[in-house]
């Protein structure tokens, strides 16, 4: 038969509750009970009495401390050791009782050796709890919780975190802060997540050099005029920005950070350098423009690095491309038409039509219009506009030699779209190749195909009358200001015929033979 204390009480009998009037010896007899409950639950094997005992102790109000104390007398008991209990009265001390600080009763009241504890929720007083559970793999886990309750809403349990990375100390002094808050009606959790979100958006906006090297290097590479371009910001930017700034926070560059990468090389590699240095300035007032740095940008050279740096032009003068004088043109042109090839062919049309490399081994079929006489180049070297050019008699006769070349070749050659096609591919040439027709001529370092473009405009300037904004044009560079480009929105291009026609005249006209 199951004893009454398992079941419900009988009539006229109710179990001892823990309030404002309960004596010592009831909150003993509560906590024998419990003893006695937890002793027939424990015991192994599934019957009647245990289960109605487990049923009985979630009904009992917890005492740990009586509990505890009631153990501790079971153990001594069957041990055979005495109950040790005052006999005689203490005496009264003539001092009066010291009273005990209230913070002292309901604070910190956790040991020292709190890991120890077993499973369960211990208080530390003043919110804080310690929470003890066996995991499913047999390790137990302690962690800090924080248990409060604002007025007019429910009671919420605010972790901490893990006992074993959070030290009761540090928990105490967290738990302090968060009443504070409670007591000003702040809710800590809330609180907690708005600190998350606002250092989330900081670390968001963090970027370093290298990822706006990226970013800016990505957005750009559409405008710039060639992908060669875009390796030479990347290399060069790895090679001497990134070991020093690189996982740097853009808003944290300084002047003398960027020193730092130009001081190495400015002496020895003063053009690279000085190019490094624009493309920080660039990427920093990119960083600038985004929001991800504020102030001045620490790479600018005016006002700044002029003072730190001495001025590329004296470290390093400017060195001009090479060039012949205008007057050997005719003895050059000569020697370069008994050579052959489509590079050969296409230096000379280079000559004639004072374009750049690039846009001579560049140059299509489709561009050409043979018929009036004009090559219209649709993206012109470093302007990108389209750039129309009168073919003197001359020019056009090298276009059609080396259509006629290409199509005698035939295969991928002939059918090239370009003009002056690479004679084993069909590709158009590189800028190298005219540079190596210069070579095997006997004329490196004296002249560049660059330079034939300078050569062309000392003759002009020396030899003719011709107006210096058609001379201007037929390099293709800008004249006058954008208010005066606005107004004058002419290519000159009738006028420019003549030009054309006087050089290629010039070029092809037999030297005079000296006088011995």
């Amino acid at each position: 038969m199951v004893p009454w204390w398992l079941g419900r009480p009988p009539e006229g009998r109710t179990l001892a509750t823990k309030t404002k009037s309960t004596t010592t010896r009831q909150l003993i007899a509560n906590a024998e009970k419990r003893a006695k409950l937890r002793a027939l639950a424990a015991r192994p094997g599934t019957h009647a009495e245990g289960e109605a005992a487990k049923a009985a102790l979630g009904r009992m109000p917890r005492d740990d401390a009586m509990d505890a104390l009631v153990e501790l007398r079971l153990r001594q008991k069957q041990q055979g050791q005495p109950r040790y209990r005052a006999t005689q009265p203490q005496p009264r001390s003539s001092q009066p009782p010291r009273r005990t600080s209230p913070t002292t009763r309901t604070l910190e009241r956790l040991p020292a050796s709190y890991k120890t504890l077993g499973p369960g929720l211990h208080s530390d007083g003043g919110n804080l709890y310690l929470q003890v559970s066996d995991g499913n793999n047999g390790q137990r886990r302690r962690s800090w919780i924080f248990r409060y309750q604002l007025t007019g809403r429910k009671r919420r349990d605010m972790g901490l975190g893990s006992a074993d990375t959070v030290t009761l100390k540090e928990a105490r002094e967290v738990a302090r802060e968060y009443r504070k808050l409670v007591k000003d009606g702040i809710d800590p959790i809330g609180h907690r997540n708005t600190l998350v979100a606002q250092n989330l958006a900081k670390s968001a906006a963090v970027l370093t050099f290298d990822q706006a090297a990226e970013k800016y290097i990505s957005q750009h590479r559409a405008g710039w005029r060639n992908v060669d371009h875009a390796n030479q910001w990347t290399r060069s930017l790895k090679t001497h920005a990134s070991p020093v700034l690189g996982r740097m926070s853009v808003a944290d560059i300084e002047t003398g950070h960027i020193v730092k990468v130009l001081d190495p090389i400015w002496n020895e590699k003063t053009e690279t350098a000085n190019r490094v240095r624009g493309r920080i300035e660039a990427i920093l007032d990119w960083a600038t423009a985004k929001k991800f740095r504020k102030g001045d940008n620490p790479a600018r050279w005016r006002g700044n690095f002029e003072h730190l740096l001495p001025s590329r032009d004296k470290v390093q003068p400017v060195k001009h491309h090479p060039a012949l004088p205008y007057a050997e043109m005719s003895i050059f042109i000569a020697d370069l038409r008994k050579r052959k090839g489509m590079a050969a062919l296409a230096l000379e049309a280079a000559i004639l039509t004072c374009v750049r490399a690039e846009d001579i081994v560049k140059a299509k079929h489709a561009d050409v219009d043979r018929a009036a006489r004009i090559w219209a180049i649709p993206s012109f070297t470093k302007t990108r506009a389209e750039h129309k050019i009168p073919l003197s008699p001359a020019a056009l006769a090298v276009f059609e030699k080396a259509r006629k070349i290409a199509e005698e070749i035939g295969g991928e050659v002939g059918s090239s779209e370009f003009a002056f096609p690479n004679d084993g591919t069909g590709h158009h040439l590189t800028t190298n190749a005219l540079l190596g027709v210069i070579e095997r001529m006997g004329r490196k370092g004296t002249v560049t195909t660059h330079g034939f473009r300078a050569v062309f405009r000392t003759w002009a300037q020396e030899e003719t009358s011709f107006p210096y904004e058609l001379c201007e044009m037929v390099l293709g560079h800008k004249v006058g200001t954008k208010v005066e480009r606005a107004y004058a929105r002419g290519n000159g291009f009738k006028k420019r015929i003549a030009i054309m026609r006087a050089w290629g005249d010039f070029c092809a006209k037999p030297s005079k033979p000296k006088r011995e």
